[in-house]
């Protein structure tokens, strides 16, 4: 069968195609036949048009010059198959054989969400998940009893000053992360601190923290320990650096980013059920730590008895103790001036592996031994000399060495270039979410503890009754058992959206898409809060609220406030790491994120204590979450403002010819 297109003789030619009028250089490797000239190009091709002679009815018995030259034509023409070519395909149907296998590949089709499976680096990624679980779970499990706390403290106190001392607490340890977060990030940028030591440091210091916020006796007592506890923790903006140095290709960061604010919902699944259960043992638990208890004794357990809200700060320290242990032994540097320093802890970690390896060999050995003909030695090798490790014969010096991977040129973009207008919109956007889902966090504790309000003894006394729409006051009255478990419930809904719903929606939508789509949720749900107050209850006050309503409303305005952050904290997550302006400041762009965050995070929780008690002094409780909800839409407004980057805005000199470089030597490895 003659191929459609061939002139009598059995040549095939192509037509001159959209990429081959360009006058391009390429363009001359195909160029066409005149029309109006087959005759004169059968006998004279044109220069540089490769052309195939054949027949199909060739026979076995023709001339052996003949088919040698076919076949020398047709090898040439399979060699140059392999070739790709950097024109678009020809959409003429006639086309010259040298081009006929010379079209791209297609492009793959979008092949869905990332698996969790297929996330590289898993060890590394675990290990910095469960030092990032840590600490909300140890925040969470303070929110349970934190009212309660400061109440033991001087019981004389009245809700409204409880409420701004949560506030004040809540914003030493943020207020101190604040103001060393950036200090932190510059620390871990160097290569005499690096990542590792800084996460050490946070670790080992809130540990410490902990345990002296547990046996504290006095607010002031309490004030220090957490200040000192964020001081030493610059935590969160290392682990979002070390996450982006781990995962390096951007189709697997949405997963990866995605672990981060899913070990706060698993923390805040975890941590309130730990606070509520363990705070004041002796009085949650009277028959197994109370007085002529087997375990309290004649008189109880006197030191859970002095000091009540001691146990679940010594669980947070047992947690925060194991994730230093993990970071110690397992995770690796990821800053590039120090990983292939060495490192004592995975040294040590190595050392005691291999220790224990030796014992459980010995004492199940499973050697056997093999045959002469079995032992194989490697090609160019004829024998190894086993006492020093090396071959006795060297290698074929015909087997080329593989060139080791440049290292980075080690150029640093200077701390005034930081700032480009991507950077400063995308801070300032982290800044509103920051401070509103902050203040909510605080204010939601707050609320769910303080009393409910009771007409026959109402606070303020002149607030005698409950108006729609806006002068109502109260809160849920929940006790630390109860408000662990309402807290669970934030959790819950969490980590089922993330797991349920966002890896197919931000497939679909984008980073930047789901950024904006999901943050008007906020507003929405901090107006509707402060009405649970109303909801009615299966017990009267002031007992606490309870029943069905309450808790199929208290879970609706949940599921709206944690639609959003399931969406929004992964993305303003990645934004902030793809505004950085060169890889050289990317700890550093994250530490001043982690400062921003830190000071909005203080200001925000004193600031809404501070109105949430001025709001049950006048009657009026639905202040704060007002307040809260306007500062959620200004931030969807600056959200407007802001851009995906790709991490490296910034080309320092001799940057682009190196990256040439490194990008030649690949394709010529391939």
């Amino acid at each position: 069968m003659r191929p459609q297109g061939a002139d009598h003789s059995g040549s095939i030619s192509s037509n001159r195609g959209p990429a081959d009028r360009s006058g391009g250089r390429d363009s001359e490797l195909f160029e066409d036949v005149p029309t109006g000239a087959q005759e004169s190009a059968d006998s004279t091709p044109p220069r540089r048009t490769k052309r195939v002679e054949f027949d199909s009815k060739h026979s076995d018995d023709e001339d052996g010059a003949s088919v040698d030259e076919d076949e020398g034509l047709l090898k040439e023409e399979e060699s140059r198959r392999i070739r790709p070519s950097a024109l678009p395909p020809l959409t003429g149907t006639n086309r010259t054989l040298s081009n006929v296998e010379s079209d791209p590949k297609p492009k793959p089709k979008n092949a869905g969400p990332v698996a969790w499976r297929d996330l590289p680096n898993k060890r590394q990624l675990f290990i910095l998940t469960m030092t990032r679980l840590a600490e909300p779970l140890t925040q969470t499990s303070l929110q349970a009893y934190m009212f309660y706390q400061l109440k033991s403290f001087d019981p004389s106190l009245p809700d409204s000053t409880i409420s701004a001392q949560a506030g004040v607490l809540q914003g030493c340890f943020t207020g101190a992360q604040c103001l060393t977060a950036m200090i932190w990030g510059r620390i871990s940028d160097s290569e005499w601190g690096g990542r590792k030591r800084v996460l050490m440091v946070g670790l080992t210091a809130t540990c410490i923290s902990c345990v002296g916020f547990g046996f504290s006796r006095t607010f002031w007592q309490a004030a220090v320990f957490r200040f000192l506890g964020g001081a030493f923790n610059g935590n969160v903006g290392v682990i979002r650096t070390m996450v982006s140095e781990v995962i390096k290709e951007k189709k697997y960061q949405s997963r990866a980013f995605l672990l981060l604010p899913m070990c706060f919902n698993i923390g805040v699944i975890i941590g309130p059920i730990i606070g509520g259960v363990l705070a004041d043992p002796v009085g949650s638990y009277p028959s197994l730590f109370g007085p002529g208890t087997i375990f309290g004794g004649k008189y109880g357990v006197w030191w859970m008895k002095h000091w009540p809200y001691a146990l679940p700060n010594l669980m947070s320290a047992i947690f925060l103790f194991l994730a230093a242990c993990g970071v110690f032994f397992g995770l690796e540097e990821t800053l590039e001036a120090l990983r292939d320093a060495p490192d004592p802890g995975t040294r040590l970690a190595k050392s005691l592996a291999a220790l224990f390896r030796r014992i459980f060999n010995r004492r199940n050995p499973q050697y056997t031994a093999l045959k002469d003909s079995d032992i194989e030695s490697p090609p160019g090798i004829e024998s190894y000399d086993l006492e020093n490790c090396t071959p006795t014969t060297p290698i074929h010096p015909a087997t080329p060495l593989t060139p080791l991977p440049k290292r980075s040129s080690g150029k640093k973009l200077s701390f005034r270039r930081i700032w480009t207008r991507n950077v400063l919109l995308m801070l300032l956007s982290h800044a509103f979410l920051a401070f509103h889902i902050g203040t909510f966090n605080n204010l939601w504790f707050i609320f769910l503890s303080t009393s409910r309000f009771d007409p026959s003894a109402p606070y303020p006394p002149s607030h005698t009754s409950q108006h729609l729409p806006f002068d109502f006051t109260g809160g849920l009255g929940m006790h630390p058992q109860r408000v662990g478990l309402a807290m669970a419930v934030l959790g819950v809904i969490g980590i089922t959206l993330q797991l349920a719903v966002y890896p197919a929606v931000n497939t679909r939508l984008g980073t930047l898409r789901s950024y904006r789509f999901f943050l008007p949720l906020f507003p929405l749900t901090y107006f509707l809060a402060p009405y649970l107050a109303l909801v009615p209850s299966s017990t009267p006050p002031p007992g606490q609220a309870g029943g069905a309503f309450i808790w199929l409303a208290l879970g609706g305005v949940l599921f709206l406030q944690v639609l959003g952050r399931t969406f929004a904290l992964p993305a303003n997550t990645i934004l902030v790491n793809n505004c950085s302006p060169h890889p050289s400041v990317l700890g550093t762009v994250h530490g001043v994120a982690h400062s921003v965050s830190s000071f909005v995070r203080t200001v925000g929780p004193v600031l809404g204590g501070w109105l949430f008690g001025l709001g049950l002094q006048k009657g009026v409780v639905g202040v704060p979450w007002w307040g809260l909800a306007g500062v959620a839409g200004v931030g969807v407004l600056v959200a407007g403002g802001v851009r995906e980057g790709d991490g490296h805005e910034v080309w320092l000199e001799g940057e682009e010819e190196e990256e040439e470089g490194r990008e030649r030597e690949g394709g010529a490895g391939r």
